[in-house]
């Protein structure tokens, strides 16, 4: 038992480098293993949508102040960002495609890019189509929730928003295929560098 706790040798290190061929056997072993499960139990597939959304500092600020700016920019981010995760839209969401609003902000959408110029929307299910379905229509919701409030006077009536991908939208596994052959080979080799280390040779 005392072997398990004695720190590696120069001798352990050497056995690790001379035992390459096992490294590449299992590395490729680990691929498949990895290969495998990809196949069996897919990853959800992910679809994205896209808005455009200019904040037009030009006229928004015609001062050009870049403190002013950077203050205008975060504060109106952060009002768009409640929106698109607004109770309203998520229970509009959750009705239509009998998804819970806790499933729906603990993973199931994801927004990238909360800044100006592009915002993408994903959405990941097991199916395509409600993938492509729930981006779409988060992305349509999203910006017709901003307009309302642009005209109430919630947000700044200069911020203008496009939706300029929600239909046709780019569905793919959300983890894809190189994923998941990296990590079987990296857990494979991970559990073997232990085992060759902690196992005692024969004498």
């Amino acid at each position: 038992m005392n072997f398990l706790f004695v720190p590696p040798s120069l001798e352990d290190l050497v056995r690790l480098l001379r035992a390459w061929r096992f490294w590449v056997l299992g590395a490729l072993l680990g691929a498949l293993l990895g290969a495998a499960l990809y196949y069996v139990v897919p990853p959800p597939y992910r679809a994205k949508a896209t808005v455009n959304v200019d904040f037009n500092l030009e006229q928004a600020w015609p001062q050009d102040t870049d403190r002013q700016q950077f203050y205008y920019l975060e504060r109106e981010s952060r009002k768009l960002e409640e929106i698109a995760w607004s109770d309203e839209i998520m229970s509009q969401l959750s009705s239509e495609f009998a998804i819970t609003d806790q499933d729906l902000r603990g993973g199931v959408l994801q927004l990238s890019q909360p800044a100006e110029a592009g915002w993408h929307f994903y959405a990941d299910a097991r199916d395509a189509k409600v993938a492509e379905g729930l981006a779409s229509v988060w992305a349509n919701a999203f910006v017709e929730k901003t307009q309302a409030e642009i005209e109430a006077g919630n947000i700044n009536q200069f911020v203008k928003l496009e939706v300029t991908q929600s239909a046709n939208l780019p569905k793919e596994r959300s983890v894809p295929l190189s994923g998941y052959l990296l990590a079987g080979s990296a857990g494979f080799l991970t559990l073997a560098v232990f085992a060759v280390l902690f196992m005692k040779p024969k004498k």
